[in-house]
């Protein structure tokens, strides 16, 4: 099935232009969330204002940017670059919008769970990712697209750390094993589509300028970073409660963290500073080995500092500005517009890496902690909620409108 097919599925919606196609509803959605999840959390930590959910604030606040904002741009990615996979028409119209009202759910439920109750609470906000998953992997089996099996094994995992999650706070008041399940999901999810539409794009990029000096394509190389990378993330999870694995651990995240670099480095991000469109790509991939350096640095010492830093490295940073910039460019390319970052663009990108970057620095610098998580607030929420602003009104209209 080819683009033109999947476009006449989506103009045949006669209904909103918003569930004409998956990245319209969950990228908006999620963007305008982030800003909300952390505009309502910093009052509500500092007792200002209170939820009708008996979660405390931190774990609330994780568990939203984790299991809701970015569930919410994988589904956007996945039902929209599936159909091009897979060759088959794209999730559009009432089953797209039941999906997102599954999402919805989630997030009052999670809100108000003095309300729901832990049991239906859990129902409620496992169910979106849960069908995101039978959706997802409907799909790839009905494609025969084999290959792309391991995108549907990061849904299932995501559930998987969700369930984790709300375990772990329903018995504890706090999560450590289902946070850092999902954290390592989300930056393998980055390093294998990341690896993918990085070079891509970089090279399309300097193509069309005449470069000489292309992006190394995928090779071995690549596969063992990937390898490495994915058994020191899994050393990370565990290691609070292994020492053995704990020792190990920090010599598996530095060197995971050398091999990113590397890789990226072959990637050519230095030629791309002329369109921030493709080198806030590369700037957002960077934050992957520094959390891996970061993560390494914790292991060795013992340290909580640097593993909060590492944490905020892999989600403030790589997870934040790599959806950002995915769906910035994803929605400029599906709607028509030319590729390229105008100011409003460039000044979301500004915002959301001094944001991460402001948010890294709290963590290693205790002493300015108040300040700099005050500026990492309002950088965040500017960046998200300026998405919203700026690319809202193209995500709702109909592609030519």
């Amino acid at each position: 099935m080819n683009a033109t097919t999947s476009a006449q599925r989506a103009r045949q919606w006669t209904g909103p232009a918003l569930f004409s196609y998956g990245f319209r509803p969950f990228f908006l959605a999620g963007a305008l969330y982030a800003a909300i999840a952390v505009g309502v959390w910093v009052p509500w930590y500092l007792g200002a204002v209170t939820l009708p959910t008996d979660w405390p604030p931190i774990a609330w606040h994780a568990h939203e940017l984790l299991f809701g904002y970015v569930p919410a741009v994988v589904a956007g990615f996945l039902l929209t670059a599936v159909p091009n996979w897979t060759g088959r028409l794209p999730v559009v119209g009432w089953p797209l919008a039941g999906l997102f009202a599954f999402w919805l759910l989630g997030r009052f439920a999670i809100a108000t769970s003095d309300w729901f109750g832990a049991a239906l609470t859990a129902i409620a906000t496992l169910s979106f990712l849960a069908g995101l998953g039978a959706v997802i992997g409907r799909e790839i089996l009905a494609g025969r697209n084999w290959k792309n099996l391991k995108v549907l094994i990061i849904v299932v995992m995501l559930f998987a750390a969700q369930a984790l999650f709300q375990w772990e706070v329903l018995n504890d008041g706090h999560s450590v094993y289902g946070a850092r399940l999902a954290i390592a999901t989300t930056i393998t999810l980055i390093v294998l589509i990341g690896g993918r539409i990085v070079p891509s794009f970089t090279g399309n990029w300097l193509r069309q300028r005449g470069g000489q000096t292309m992006p190394v394509p995928f090779s071995r190389f690549d596969a063992i970073v990937i390898a490495v990378s994915v058994v020191a993330l899994a050393a990370w999870i565990v290691a609070p409660s292994f020492e053995g694995v704990a020792i190990a651990a920090a010599p598996l995240l530095l060197l995971a963290g050398i091999l990113q670099l590397v890789r990226q480095a072959r990637w050519r991000p230095l030629r791309t500073f002329a369109e921030p469109l493709v080198t806030i790509l590369h700037v957002a991939y960077l934050f992957v080995p520094l959390g891996f350096l970061l993560a390494a640095v914790a292991a060795a010492s013992e340290s909580a500092v640097p593993n909060t830093a590492a944490i905020h490295a892999w989600t403030a940073g790589a997870i934040g500005t790599m959806t950002l910039a995915v769906m910035t460019r994803a929605t400029l390319g599906h709607t028509g517009r030319t590729l390229t970052a105008g100011a409003a663009t460039v000044a979301i990108y500004g915002l959301v890496v001094l944001a991460a970057l402001t948010r890294i620095g709290a963590a290693v610098f205790p002493s300015g902690m108040d300040w700099l998580l005050s500026v990492s607030a309002v950088a965040w929420i500017g960046a998200f909620a300026g998405f919203s602003l700026v690319y809202g009104p193209l995500l709702v209209r109909r592609r030519g409108a």
